[in-house]
């Protein structure tokens, strides 16, 4: 006789919880409990009494009530930081982004965050509380203790607390991760990963970086940076030069890298002056040159997209993956020519296994739903500790 698997009430709500914003159907929950309908249903009449968890289709699936208050999912930047506030079905219900000073260092910007998220809260106070906030940072990330590693783009951010300190400040669980494998965790959710198990997202911004799924499950490596992109060397003659903080891919394949090819093709006159350091990194005027028709513009991101090509055709000897995602501000500046480029040159070194390629569907807010995901994930699991 098969064995009937124990209902655990807890258990029972994180798969529920799971879905975020899937509804659970109720007979297949049932089934795989062995149980009947209504057997289920009254173990768990008191999350339904308490309206942890709601009726959808009648009663025919079950969901997270999305009244049971609110997260803050949070995109931290080189040049901007991105506020979005969620109910718990994970939509957006109130954001902003505001600009930074990335070379005024780490306090003023911790500042800057605590300062956004109470806005934020304070507009909604009155319908739910704050339950959990979830960042993405351009770093390493140490994620059990909230430490920020070593955000090469930010200057002084290294070995800095940031989970600890928004913990303090707002008495709720924070989970910190990279963006880009925070925008991994979005675009799985709700983007065109949906359903694929072995992908990469590769975020290009200021930066570069890239989150790895590996069966369904965000990759973090041995020390959390697995993925990080920008310390790639592409050409082995330089293997003992010094790139400082960016590395050798994204001295080249980055917002930062364009902006310095663009100054080069085009002369500086051609590029605003920059008022600060997010200034001095915008590859804008390169892509405004690009879409204008001129032939230097074209010319230097070639050369980019062609680099950027063959450190991705090394990502796939490596892993193989099922999909690569682009996304990050530079993927939408020239969008078209940057895949035919990298395709062309990855099909070129990687004739038999070569992945589809797309760009995000999420595009600037991969990262902030991935946050979104991240803090329901968390406020979830506190609930589901106080379930007995």
């Amino acid at each position: 006789m098969a064995h009937r698997p124990e209902i655990s009430i807890p258990g029972v709500f994180r798969e529920i919880a799971s879905r975020v914003s899937q509804p659970t159907d109720v007979d297949a929950l049932a089934r795989r409990y062995r149980v009947k309908p209504v057997s289920l249903l009254a173990k768990l009449r008191r999350l339904l009494k308490d309206e942890i968890l709601v009726f959808r289709n009648g009663r025919a699936k079950l969901a997270l009530n999305p009244n049971l208050g609110h997260v803050i999912g949070i995109d931290l930047g080189a040049s901007h930081l991105h506020f979005a506030l969620a109910d718990f079905r994970g939509e957006i219900l109130d954001e902003y982004i505001a600009k930074i000073r990335p070379e005024d260092g780490p306090q003023p910007m911790i500042e800057q965050i605590r300062a956004g998220i109470h806005a934020l809260a304070a507009r909604h106070k009155e319908q739910g509380r704050l339950k959990a906030l979830a960042i993405g940072v351009p770093s390493a990330v140490d994620a059990e203790r909230g430490v920020v590693s070593f955000a090469n783009n930010l200057p002084g951010w290294t070995d800095i607390h940031l989970g600890r300190a928004l913990e303090r400040s707002f008495r709720i669980p924070v989970f910190l991760e990279n963006d880009a494998n925070m925008a991994a965790i979005g675009e799985h959710w709700r983007g065109v990963a949906q359903g694929v198990d072995n992908f990469v997202f590769v975020a290009i911004g200021t930066g570069i970086g890239s989150g790895v799924f590996i069966d369904g499950k965000l990759y973090r490596g041995h020390s959390g940076w697995a993925g990080e992109l920008f310390r790639m060397n592409i050409e082995w003659q330089r293997w003992q030069e010094d790139f400082g903080d960016t590395g050798n891919l994204e001295s080249h394949a980055s917002g930062m890298g364009i902006a310095v090819e663009g100054r080069k093709a085009l002369g500086e006159s051609e590029a605003a002056q920059p008022a600060g350091l997010a200034q001095e990194r915008d590859a804008y005027f390169v892509f405004e040159a690009f879409h204008q028709g001129k032939p230097q513009a074209r010319a230097a991101l070639e050369k980019i997209f062609t680099i950027l090509g063959v450190g991705i055709a090394n990502v796939v000897a490596i892993l193989d993956p099922d999909l690569i995602v682009f996304g990050g501000g530079i993927a939408k500046g020239a969008p078209e020519f940057m895949l035919g480029t990298v395709e062309k040159v990855v099909r070129a070194i990687q004739k038999d296994i070569t992945p589809p390629m797309k760009l995000s569907a999420l595009e600037d807010k991969a990262q902030t739903f991935g946050a979104i995901h991240a803090a329901l994930t968390l406020a979830c699991e506190r609930i589901a500790r106080q379930i007995h």
